[in-house]
């Protein structure tokens, strides 16, 4: 039999193992994720505690990037719906957004090649009503599936749209280049606040997803890095 002591050092040394599973926790503030080259196979996974049907909702996030193409900004599947949430970036200023399968075009938005974009996108289930806020400049309001929730636990994604739950990755249709302060809340949080991030003034972060405390796992050519954003920009 083997003794206490031995027991526990196999314990110490599995608990890593079995916990990385479910992502690191990490402040990355000032950091960027950087994704050099179009796969069907790299991308982050980012972890939340969903415990309620989501009605409401505003994620935020600022990306860079060379390409032209389309390419998928932010992803949410459930396991009856692999396009639940989905923000994709279709050309230069033109921007789908789908809830529960259903979507809808927004066109003629701030964009630039090799510029940092900061984006925000709301949607408020009881009207149906959502719109993105694009380098400070709001699009039309439109409604999309009124009166409906996402339900059910969520697979959450950066860089990659999934066409089936935790996977069905394209890589046409994979983002390259880098993305940082991804905040995600369970409400339509207000355009002072929008302003806020998107000045890089001090917020409330996501309660939902944290850029400051983010829990996530990366797979494949995706690495972290320092952004040119100065630490001492960020006052939330």
């Amino acid at each position: 039999m083997e003794s206490a002591l031995n027991l526990m050092a196999k314990l110490v040394f599995l608990l890593p193992l079995i916990y990385g599973c479910y992502g690191e926790h990490q402040d990355l503030s000032g950091k960027v994720f950087v994704i050099p080259m179009a796969t069907s196979t790299s991308h982050v996974k980012l972890h939340a505690n969903v415990s309620e049907p989501i009605s409401a909702m505003t994620m935020c996030q600022r990306f860079n990037s060379e390409q032209e193409r389309g390419q998928s900004l932010f992803s949410l599947a459930t396991q009856s719906h692999d396009n639940d949430l989905l923000l994709y970036k279709r050309s230069m200023g033109v921007y789908r957004v789908h809830i529960k399968g259903a979507s809808l075009d927004f066109i003629s938005l701030p964009d630039s090649k090799n510029e940092w974009i900061s984006i925000c996108w709301t949607w408020d289930s009881k009207s149906g009503l959502t719109q993105l806020w694009v380098n400070g400049k709001r699009s039309a309001r439109r409604i999309l599936k009124p009166d409906t929730s996402v339900t059910g636990t969520p697979s959450i994604m950066l860089v990659q749209e999934q066409d089936s739950y935790g996977g069905g990755f394209d890589v046409s249709q994979s983002f390259v280049g880098e993305v940082t302060d991804v905040h995600f809340w369970d409400s339509v949080i207000s355009p002072c606040e929008i302003q806020l991030y998107m000045q890089l003034n001090r917020f409330t972060p996501g309660n939902i997803l944290n850029w400051k405390a983010l829990e996530f796992t990366v797979e494949g050519k995706v690495f972290i890095e320092r952004s040119e954003f100065r630490s001492e920009c960020y006052n939330y």
